[in-house]
């Protein structure tokens, strides 16, 4: 249930805050006040479509806040799985600012990008308008409608019926893809058992390459490693001038005064570590270059295993692991490519159970359909003579094709539709004008009610192409579905408005050069004033105040009859 909304430089509102009311809620005024900003602004909130040209002239931004209820533990449940933060009491707190090029989105505190606003409001709201008239006509809509009104059951059916359906699809552009003739199936097979044995020949151990790496570079490096390790040993230690000697020279002298002067005593410790260190280096020095050896033969064998691992690196992968994993999915390959045959008819046997079993899945989503679409032509009928249809006819018209079977199941479903005697049935999109599909989708959220999930419905041009007995019997139909759900309705029509159960007024405004429109929620007696300008014109006449009220009053025994037949 829609609770509030407050809306801030959008279009012709500069600001204005409504607060909504259960059941009926009216809003009416003079063409182009501003009603459908109104309905429009709800629509920006739970993520429609934003242009930069609906913020006020001179504004920096539009402000759309929402709050609704979320009324059922299901709808609670079906927010909550949308990692949408929901109050204890079930309150939800929806905020979109508009800028131009851009805008923000948060929820109850939290930011959210616009696509989870869009599936919130499918959640919360339901807008109808001219747009949802053209979706009636769409073939697919119809079968979903069907679908819907069947049940949980078929609507499970369905979706079975579409995961069977992407299956078989994926089993036969696998068989499609993996359609090998025998010369080429022998040839793929030949190349992977080379290259298998490419491979497992060579042997490989991971890191050999990197250790491979360092000895040749030793190899490759060992007359230049021998003559460095030769004058570093010279220049360090072992003949006149070289360091060792001098330092044991400088250690000699400073040595014969120790304990003269506790600062050279520490200079004294410091050079005879130095002497240490380098007695130490001497013999590491001189161990290394014991231990260099060059044998021709172990090059050659670094070098020539080096090269075979490089080309299998330049044919199968960068590293040693990338060709061993190379090497298992030829393996794979080759099992694959041995059993051809066997698997080919594996997955044919595959494609064929698929098949059977979504031809099952057709047949008894069919049927669930042709049962359903007799009680649905039913209800449509009696929904529809209601709503002033005379002599009208309602069938729901489906045809199956066994040959045909898809993620829709077999059927094509059209609601055909006669409003006049003796006329044949024909699909509503050849024969409904714009009033007539108003009145159509009204009759539909009749025969939904109870079964729709969505608390909250919105009706913007309802009464459109209708007036006198039919305007009654549409407010009655109003009336009858607001018992059931909070309903915020755009009407021209005095029967409509006075149904209502919550009244507001939309009126535009100039003052200082500035256009605004205003809203403001209606009275009692205020309301008998909108009711009278309906009737009759910008002049409220007692007269006109009399037949407002004589409607008021009609319109509450009706509404009462309606809950009592209830």
């Amino acid at each position: 249930m829609l609770l509030s909304l407050h809306v801030k430089n959008l279009a012709l509102i500069e600001e204005e805050e409504i607060s909504f009311g259960a059941g009926l809620n009216i809003l009416t005024g003079e063409t182009g006040a501003g009603k459908s900003v109104v309905i429009g602004s709800i629509g920006l909130a739970l993520g429609d479509r934003a242009d930069a040209g609906i913020i006020r002239t001179g504004a920096e931004y539009a402000l759309i806040e929402a709050v609704f209820a979320a009324d059922s533990e299901e709808q609670k449940q079906r927010i909550l799985a949308m990692d949408v933060p929901l109050e204890e009491d079930g309150t939800l707190f929806i905020k979109r600012r508009i800028y131009p090029g851009r805008s923000s989105c948060m929820v109850s505190g939290e930011t959210v990008p616009v696509r989870q606003l869009r599936e919130i409001g499918d959640v919360l709201i339901d807008v109808y308008g001219q747009r949802e008239n053209q979706r009636l006509l769409r073939k697919e809509n119809q079968l979903l409608t069907l679908d819907e009104f069947a049940g949980e059951k078929t609507v499970d059916l369905r979706h079975r019926t579409e995961k069977t359906a992407r299956k078989l699809h994926e089993l036969e552009s696998a068989f499609a893809e993996d359609d090998l003739d025998e010369s080429q199936r022998m040839r793929e097979l030949d190349l992977c058992r080379y290259e298998i044995s490419e491979i497992e020949n060579a042997n490989l151990k991971e890191g050999e390459d990197e250790q491979l790496e360092s000895r040749y570079r030793q190899l490759e490096s060992h007359e230049r490693l021998m003559a460095a390790a030769a004058a570093a040993g010279g220049l360090t230690g072992g003949e006149d001038g070289s360091a060792d000697t001098q330092i044991a020279h400088a250690l000699r002298q400073l040595s014969a005064l120790s304990g003269v002067d506790p600062a050279l005593d520490d200079i004294t410790s410091q050079l005879s570590d130095i002497d240490s260190l380098l007695a130490d280096f001497g013999r590491a020095i001189s161990d290394y270059a014991d231990e260099l050896t060059f044998d021709p033969g172990e090059f050659e064998e670094v070098t020539q295993r080096l090269d075979l691992i490089n080309h299998l690196k330049g044919k199968y992968g960068k590293s040693i692991p990338e060709i061993l994993a190379a090497l298992e999915a030829r393996r794979a390959r080759e099992e694959e490519l041995t059993g051809y045959d066997r698997r080919r008819q594996e997955l044919l046997s595959r494609i064929e159970e698929t098949k059977q079993e979504l031809r099952e899945l057709c047949l008894a989503l069919s049927k669930d359909r042709r049962e359903a679409g007799t009680v649905f032509s039913e209800k449509m009928r009696d929904a529809l003579s209601d709503l002033n249809f005379a002599h009208v006819e309602f069938e729901t018209d489906i045809r199956s094709d066994e040959t045909h079977l898809t993620a829709d199941g077999m059927d094509h479903v059209r609601f055909l539709i006669s409003m006049n005697e003796g006329e044949a049935l024909r699909p509503l999109d050849q024969i409904a004008s714009g009033g007539e599909l108003s009145r159509i989708m009204l009759a539909l959220k009749t025969v939904f009610a109870g079964r729709e999930e969505t608390p909250t419905f919105v009706f913007d041009e309802i009464d459109s192409g209708i007036s006198g007995q039919t305007a009654w019997k549409v407010a009655e139909k109003m009336g009858r579905l607001a018992g059931r759900y909070q309903i915020l309705c755009i009407t021209h029509l005095p029967q409509i408005a006075a149904m209502e159960d919550v009244h507001f007024r939309i009126r535009k405004e100039t003052a200082d050069g500035r256009t605004r429109t205003s809203i403001e929620k209606l009275g009692e007696e205020e309301s008998l004033g909108e009711l009278a300008r309906l009737l009759g014109g910008d002049t409220v006449t007692e007269a006109g105040l009399a037949n407002a009220r004589e409607m008021r009053e009609n319109a509450r025994r009706a509404k009462g009859a309606l809950q009592n037949k209830e």
